[in-house]
């Protein structure tokens, strides 16, 4: 009933079909209306009343028609009615109450409902003109069926030869929103564990450097060579000035002409 009521309020209008495009068949319908609330019945009720201009047929499938209520029984049209047996008072009573909804007719139908057989039935449809046509004692004839598998070819041709089926053939698997979400938990994750890693690494490293850097404080220096020793030493320095000093005097003597003459 909710997929009706949407269908209802999102259907285009088309006016009165030769044929419906789509027909809901409510098997067991007492169990529909066991119980059900008054708004439930009142939505009910103007949904069938409607929703033939929107190309939709409503059937409801019961032992009798006292499992529908009469409002919404009211806006049926077609009725097919099948044996109805009078074992008890109640089955009666119950008998009674259907000829009662069925327009007058020449049958005596309290006792034609009582004498119908397996397949045969009481029918009254809507005319053209919107009228219930006359009560019609009628033998359904069985239809044109196979009771087995339908070949692969026939099937195929059946398939492709609905019109629904240049919308329907290629299978298109659209990305679910759970997969949506799970893609983004599964890259923000992964990106959480990337930056998680990233850092465990720069505090590794870090640690690493510190402690290369306490190993070179700490380590022993080593001892110095021959040449290093006598270069370091004071005597070599002093020497080295001494050296120095008086090599830039007779260079600049050289320079300016006061060097001092040999004898």
């Amino acid at each position: 009933m909710w997929l009706l009521a949407d269908l209802y309020n999102d259907l285009p209008e088309v006016g009165d079909l030769e044929k419906p495009k789509l027909v809901f068949f409510f098997d067991e319908a007492h169990l529909l209306f066991n119980g059900a609330s008054k708004a439930f019945l009142a939505s009910i009720t103007q949904t069938v009343r409607l929703i033939r201009s929107k190309g939709v047929g409503v059937f409801f499938v019961t032992q009798t028609p006292k499992d529908v209520p009469a409002d919404v029984l009211a806006q049926l049209g077609n009725r097919v009615q099948h044996a109805l047996r009078a074992f008890t008072p109640d089955d009666a009573k119950a008998l009674k109450a259907t000829v009662k909804t069925f327009p007058n007719s020449e049958y005596d139908l309290e006792e034609l409902l009582t004498r119908l057989g397996t397949g045969e039935a009481v029918i009254t449809v809507l005319s053209e003109n919107g009228a219930l046509t006359p009560v019609a004692a009628t033998r359904l004839r069985a239809p044109q069926s196979l009771m087995g598998p339908i070949a692969a070819a026939d099937l195929e041709q059946a398939v492709k030869s609905s019109l629904l089926y240049s919308r329907y053939a290629e299978p298109v698997d659209r990305e679910s929103a759970y997969e949506r979400i799970s893609a983004e938990q599964a890259a923000a994750e992964a990106q959480a564990e990337a930056a998680a890693a990233a850092a465990e690494a720069e505090k590794q490293a870090r640690t690493e450097e510190k402690e290369a850097a306490r190993a070179a404080r700490s380590a022993p220096k080593p001892d110095p060579s021959l040449a290093e020793q006598v270069v370091g030493s004071g005597l070599f320095r002093s020497l080295a000035r001494s050296i120095g000093t008086q090599l830039g005097r007779e260079i600049s003597r050289s320079i300016f002409g006061t060097a001092r003459k040999r004898r």
